[in-house]
C-alpha cells in the first residue's frame, strides 16, 4: 500500500515539472523569435512606422477610395479648359524625383475654399489602395476638425493638370457631388492619366525637364431659395367662346373687343380690326386672341397658349377660316406679345361677298377654341 502511494506522488510531481519546463521553453522561444524578427527588420531597412499624433485628415478606420459604390465611371467628365483653377494651384519643378521616390504621395499645404480648409493630394505613381496603380491619382481632403460627427458637406470638385502643348488644362470631374464627412474626408480620382503618358515629355504634361502643374476647384453648391413650377392644363369645362357681331357695316372704329371670357384661369378677349391693321390695313380683316388688359402678371411671366381662332362660315360650316395659335403670351407692359392672330385673317373683298358665307345679314361670327393654357407658380410667393 505504501509503495503504491509513493509511486502515485512521484508521477504527479513529474507531470508538474514537465508543465513548468514546457511553459518556460515556449516563453523563451517566443521571446527569441520576437527579438530575431525585430533585428531582421532593422537590418533590412524596412520602412519605419510614423509617429502617432493628432491627425485631422486621415484616420485608420477610413477607406481611401475615390468614389462610393453608387457612382460609376460613366459620371466622369474629361476635357480641356483655358481658365486656370480657381481654388488652388500646385506647381512642381522636381516631379521626376517623386516618381522615383518610395514616397507614395505629396500633400499640399492647407488652403481655404467654400468655408473649409482643404489639402490637395497627388499620388505620382497612383493610389494602389484605390485601384490606381500605374496612374496619376488626385484627391482633396477636408480638415474635419471643424466637422461634427454627423455633419456632411456636399462638394463639386474639378481637378486640373496643365498641358504645355495645348496651353490648356486637362480637367476631370464627376457629374455627381462628393459627400465629405467626419469619417470620409478624402475624395478624388485614382485614374487621372496613365503614368506612362504623363512622363512622356512630348505629351506636354511634363515640360522644362520635370515641371508640371496641378490644381483643383472646390465649390459647395448652395440649395436654391427661389423656384417656379410650370404646368400646362388642356382640359377645361368650357373651352369655346363665340362672338356674334351684328351690324358689322356700322363699325367705323379701328378696334373692337369681345366681352371678357375665362378659360384656363385667365381672362381673354377677341380683338377685331374691321379695316385691318399692320400689313392688313385697308385690305383685310385683322383678328386676334388677346389677354385681357386687367390680367395680373408677375415680371417676366409668360403664358403658353394653344388655340384655334376662326371665322365661322354661316352657309357651310366646313368652310370656316381658321388659324392655329401655338404661342407665348406676355403680360401687358412686358412686351408686344400680349395677343396672337392674323393681320390678314380674310380679305375685305371676300368678307363683303355674302356668297362666301362669312358676312350674312350684316352679321359676323368669330370663335375661338382654347386647347391649352400654361400656369406658373413662383416660390416664395
Amino acid at each position: 500500500m505504501t509503495i503504491r502511494y509513493t509511486n502515485t506522488v512521484s508521477a504527479v510531481y513529474l507531470l508538474v515539472c514537465l508543465f513548468f519546463t514546457s511553459a518556460s521553453s515556449r516563453s523563451f522561444i517566443r521571446q527569441y523569435t520576437d527579438d530575431f524578427n525585430t533585428n531582421m527588420q532593422q537590418e533590412s531597412g524596412e520602412r519605419a512606422n510614423p509617429i502617432q499624433g493628432e491627425v485631422h485628415y486621415l484616420h485608420k478606420h477610413q477607406e481611401i477610395s475615390s468614389r462610393n459604390n453608387e457612382l460609376s465611371a460613366s459620371n466622369t467628365v474629361k476635357g480641356l479648359r483655358d481658365r486656370p483653377p480657381s481654388s488652388y494651384s500646385l506647381k512642381m519643378e522636381s516631379f521626376n524625383t517623386l516618381l522615383k521616390s518610395t514616397t507614395e504621395r505629396y500633400e499640399s499645404r492647407p488652403f481655404s475654399a467654400a468655408g473649409y480648409n482643404w489639402t490637395l493630394v497627388v499620388y505620382p505613381n497612383g493610389n494602389k489602395n484605390d485601384n490606381g496603380a500605374g496612374f496619376l491619382s488626385l484627391y482633396v481632403t477636408i480638415d474635419n476638425s471643424t466637422l461634427s460627427p454627423h455633419q456632411e458637406v456636399y462638394v463639386d470638385l474639378r481637378f486640373y493638370v496643365f498641358n504645355r502643348n495645348e496651353k490648356k488644362y486637362f480637367t476631370i470631374q464627376d457629374t455627381d457631388g462628393w459627400r465629405f464627412s467626419f469619417f470620409k474626408t478624402m475624395w478624388g480620382f485614382s485614374q487621372v492619366i496613365p503614368v506612362s503618358t504623363f512622363k512622356e515629355s512630348r505629351n506636354g504634361y511634363l515640360y522644362d525637364g520635370d515641371h508640371c502643374e496641378f490644381g483643383v476647384d472646390v465649390t459647395i453648391p448652395s440649395v436654391f431659395q427661389t423656384s417656379e413650377l410650370f404646368s400646362v392644363a388642356d382640359k377645361f369645362q368650357i373651352s369655346r367662346f363665340t362672338w356674334t357681331i351684328r351690324g358689322f357695316s356700322t363699325l367705323l372704329g379701328d378696334t373692337y373687343y369681345s366681352d371678357v371670357f375665362s378659360v384656363g384661369g385667365r381672362n381673354w378677349n377677341i380683338q377685331v380690326n374691321p379695316s385691318g391693321r399692320a400689313s392688313g390695313e385697308g385690305k383685310a380683316l385683322s383678328m386676334y386672341l388677346i389677354l385681357n388688359a386687367n390680367e395680373k402678371f408677375r415680371p417676366y411671366e409668360k403664358i403658353y397658349v394653344r388655340a384655334k381662332l376662326r371665322l365661322v362660315n354661316q352657309r357651310n360650316r366646313f368652310n370656316n377660316i381658321e388659324r392655329q395659335l401655338d404661342n407665348w403670351f406676355n403680360g401687358p407692359g412686358y412686351g408686344d406679345a400680349f395677343g396672337w392672330g392674323s393681320h390678314e385673317f380674310i380679305s375685305l373683298s371676300d368678307l363683303k361677298d355674302s356668297s362666301k358665307g362669312f358676312l350674312v345679314n350684316d352679321m359676323l361670327v368669330a370663335q375661338v377654341d382654347i386647347e391649352a393654357v400654361s400656369s406658373t407658380k413662383y416660390f416664395p410667393n
